[in-house]
């Protein structure tokens, strides 16, 4: 019990100050789009864990565990380091690479384009981020690998507590698919998704629309992007240095509206512009 105590609170020690640094400037674990990362965070969080695992094990074994002898033996504390717990790691480092290789050369060659994201308001960025696609969307491929991969470091969290002075859990050497595949299948979707056009910000002054986002720009020889608002098209006209979209309100409409953004023969989601104000309520009057 007093192993697990001073694991529990070796882990609070390591990755607490982590957490609370990224919670007010998450910068490291976003992507060139401003957004969480999910390869990038699922790859820091195996790393905080194994780290936590092998200085629990080194502070235990030269303590209570005897010294040098506790490690020594083909049974030792980290006689599955290599057959379990490094390939737990290398599938999320693997689909954290090839995940940057290929978005950055999508990029490059135009078949996909990272909107900035629009600002919330503080550093902050929502845990939402981790499972949702660039318009915002709840991607299954992504819920699968935050999912397993959550379940696995629970399952190493929980068998090491269980034996603090055991060393690296004796896990199956099996269970690094519970990372590799979901790890795989991420990066796979990454190569074959197709990317939609995305609206991050719409502005209205004076009659003149803006809209701002990504994946705008019209395919080789193709026809240039729609706009529509409520399902009424507008000319438009593309800023050539933003991308951004401007087009006239003719005639003016109040808000709320919806505006969709059609380029490549793909479909952006519908963004919902504005709100009815409501009516401001006068305070009670005091007698």
């Amino acid at each position: 019990m007093a192993s697990a105590l001073c694991a529990l609170a070796l882990l609070a020690a390591l990755a607490g100050p982590i957490c609370l640094r990224l919670r007010r400037d998450p910068g490291f674990i976003t992507g060139r789009d401003g957004r969480l990362s999910t390869s990038i965070v699922l790859a820091l969080a195996w790393t905080v864990i194994l780290l936590w695992l092998l200085l629990a094990i080194l502070g235990y074994g030269l303590t209570a565990g005897g010294g040098v002898a506790y490690f020594r033996g083909a049974d030792g504390p980290l006689s599955t380091l290599t057959t379990v717990y490094l390939p737990l790691l290398g599938g999320p480092y693997v689909a954290l690479i090839a995940a940057k290789a290929v978005v950055g050369l999508r990029v490059e060659h135009g078949t996909m384009t990272k909107p900035a994201a629009r600002p919330t308001g503080s550093g902050r960025r929502p845990l939402h981020e981790l499972i949702a696609n660039d318009s915002g969307r709840t991607d299954l491929v992504d819920v699968q690998y935050v999912a397993l991969s959550a379940v696995t470091m629970l399952y190493v969290v929980l068998f090491f507590l269980a034996d603090a002075g055991g060393g690296l859990p004796r896990l199956p050497s099996e269970i690094w698919a519970l990372t590799g595949a979901p790890a795989g299948a991420y990066l796979v979707n990454k190569m074959a998704v197709r990317a939609n056009p995305v609206i991050t910000n719409v502005t209205l002054k004076d009659g003149r629309l803006m809209v701002e986002g990504g994946g705008f720009t019209p395919g080789p020889a193709g026809p240039p992007p729609l706009l529509t608002v409520d399902d009424t098209p507008l000319p438009a006209l593309a800023d050539p240095l933003t991308g951004a979209l401007t087009a006239t309100l003719d005639p003016p409409r109040a808000a709320p509206f919806t505006v969709v953004v059609t380029a490549r023969g793909l479909r952006s989601d519908p963004y919902r512009y504005g709100s009815p104000a409501k009516p401001a309520v006068p305070a009670p009057l005091r007698t």
